[in-house]
């Protein structure tokens, strides 16, 4: 971003009458008709399949270069398929700034020249659709890059066409905080709003030529066979003033006109990030599902104390988790780390999480790497780039991601012995729990799509709930502890009812309950009337995880 002394220098070149060259005109402006394309997937594709969250940066280097691109993602699409995996969640594919992340974007219409080129792009997606698997890209809608052509016409000219596509004022405005700073930036003699950063301005979604704008580059993206999107940051769309700046009714209102444009498509899915209030942006008449920030928490919490947490079984009930995207962490610090990270290297914690993740309502997204245990970059003591290295793919030099000289991040500190190759040749490795998961959950409906209801408890040792759709039952058991568990059971359920679908051939441990001993200057309990069923309690093993099903 331009430095003060540099506006400044500008400011005095336009008052000696010095004529500047404006940037390059934008090419990701313009309209765009619709053309539908079918992808071959089914209707309900997303919402009964697992999606993996991919930063291609961070995945395969297939030219050699240090750096991921679309070409080595496309050489790995094999190995996603063999996971299970039926949707790829593209973290920003779209020419940026950054040079990292890709949230700062320069161009709409163009592919991240690090990652290839738009011929690229469309044979990755062509490969991906053969195997069954959708992909919604990454869409910046709040802000774009300050390299922007439009934005650097804006910011160098008062008079250029594009100033009212962002939000620019002639005073300094007070009594603004967002994010622990104020998101007003000095240009000189003008102010502009940047939420997120000075390298991110704000676009002014009040205006009609934005909001076309950004309907019209979707539809590019959408007429190439794209299945659809993920939406960053959509609470900061429009503010209203220094303390009605998040979530407003205009951003529902947005995001309405762009659930309508991709239902215009059919088969195609978009989630949104609202991490201030996810349930309210999941509604059908806003984003009609968003990510179910919270959640996360609150599983990777009920792991940590070993019981379930009051506030798991309230979320649960609470949010339309049905229809929103599920996750235990992903490139976002505030989400959480690494699961490696939070668990301390626990794997039987870590396959407790998983199984929690994977047997819940919604549509899981499994953060690249999660499923071997991929740990921190080595040499960053934290932050969001300390869960963006590079994937392991093997124990070679590192980590088979790349063959050039350094890759563009250090290896995780784990990747010696959290690989693909490592892990695949172990019937019990992470990468085999979670593909056991995966299979499950696409073999039974009832997981995918079917209805909750807890069994347990707040502060129960074990997770036990049913899932049902269309007259099949699964019964879900997860101990959180680190010790034996045991759950009551109602006096009317019958234990050979139940058949084991994980472990195969697993059986219930079900023993009559001990009556309670009283403790001291209490009376003893009154003994169960003549003929009432005894009272029954299901013991498991130390986090141990078990899927029933009914009627089998």
């Amino acid at each position: 971003m331009r430095s003060l002394k540099f506006v400044r220098l500008i400011a005095a070149a336009l008052t000696a009458g010095t004529c500047l060259a404006h940037a390059a005109a934008p090419t990701d402006i313009g309209a765009v008709e619709i053309v539908k394309r079918d992808s071959g997937l089914s209707a309900d594709w997303a919402q009964r399949g697992v999606f993996a969250e991919i930063l291609v940066r961070a995945y395969q280097d297939g030219d050699g270069d240090g750096t991921g691109d679309l070409a080595g993602l496309t050489q790995r699409l094999d190995y996603l398929k063999d996971l299970g995996i039926t949707g790829i969640w593209l973290m920003p594919v779209f020419k940026s700034a950054d040079r990292d992340h890709g949230y700062a974007v320069m161009n709409y219409r163009e592919i991240e020249p690090a990652y290839g080129t738009l011929a690229q792009f469309d044979a990755f997606l062509a490969e991906a659709h053969k195997r069954g698997i959708g992909v919604i890209v990454d869409y910046v809608i709040n802000h774009s890059a300050s390299d922007h052509p439009m934005f650097e016409s804006a910011y160098d000219d008062p008079k250029s066409p594009y100033v009212d596509w962002y939000v620019f004022k002639t005073e300094a405005q007070a009594g603004w905080t967002i994010y622990e700073g104020n998101p007003w930036r000095e240009a000189g003699p003008r102010w502009y709003f940047g939420a997120f950063s000075e390298q991110m301005p704000d676009f002014n979604l009040r205006n009609p030529a934005v909001v076309d704008f950004h309907l019209n580059n979707l539809k590019f993206w959408l007429n190439r066979g794209v299945d659809g999107f993920r939406f960053d940051a959509v609470g900061t769309l429009v503010e209203n003033g220094p303390i009605a700046w998040e979530n407003q009714p205009e951003n529902h209102a947005l995001m309405k006109r762009v659930q309508d444009l991709l239902g215009s498509y059919g088969k195609r899915y978009m989630v949104c990030e609202v991490p201030s209030d996810p349930t309210a942006f999941a509604a059908p008449d806003s984003c009609g599902s968003a990510f179910a920030f919270g959640i996360q928490k609150h599983i990777m919490r009920s792991v940590g104390v070993g019981r379930v947490v009051p506030e798991l079984l309230y979320g649960l009930q609470k949010m339309p988790v049905a229809r929103m995207g599920t996750f235990l962490s992903n490139h976002d610090t505030f989400a959480g780390a690494r699961i490696f990270r939070q668990v301390k290297g626990d794997e039987a914690a870590y396959r407790v999480a998983a199984a929690t993740l994977l047997t819940l309502p919604g549509t899981p997204f499994v953060y690249y790497g999660e499923e071997i245990g991929l740990g921190l970059v080595e040499g960053i003591s934290g932050g969001d780039p300390s869960l963006r290295g590079p994937m392991s793919w093997s124990g070679e030099a590192h980590a088979g991601f790349t063959t050039a000289k350094e890759p563009f991040r250090p290896n995780v500190s784990n990747w010696k012995t959290h690989n693909v190759a490592a892990q695949q040749a172990k019937p019990d490795s992470l990468l085999n729990w979670y593909k056991q998961l995966i299979a499950m959950r696409k073999a039974e409906p009832a997981l995918a799509i079917g209805s909750f209801k807890p069994v347990s408890k707040e502060d129960d040792q074990i997770f036990a709930f049913v899932r049902e759709h269309e007259g099949t039952k699964l019964l879900v058991l997860i101990n959180y502890a680190y010790q034996d568990g045991a759950i009551d059971l109602p006096a009317d359920f019958d234990v050979k009812a139940w058949k084991a679908v994980m472990p195969a051939g697993g059986e219930m441990d079900v023993r009559a309950k001990a009556a309670a001993k009283p403790k001291k200057g209490e009376r003893a309990l009154a003994k169960p009337a003549a003929g009432a069923a005894p009272a029954r309690e299901l013991f498991m093993k130390p986090q141990q995880v078990m899927v029933f099903k009914a009627g089998s």
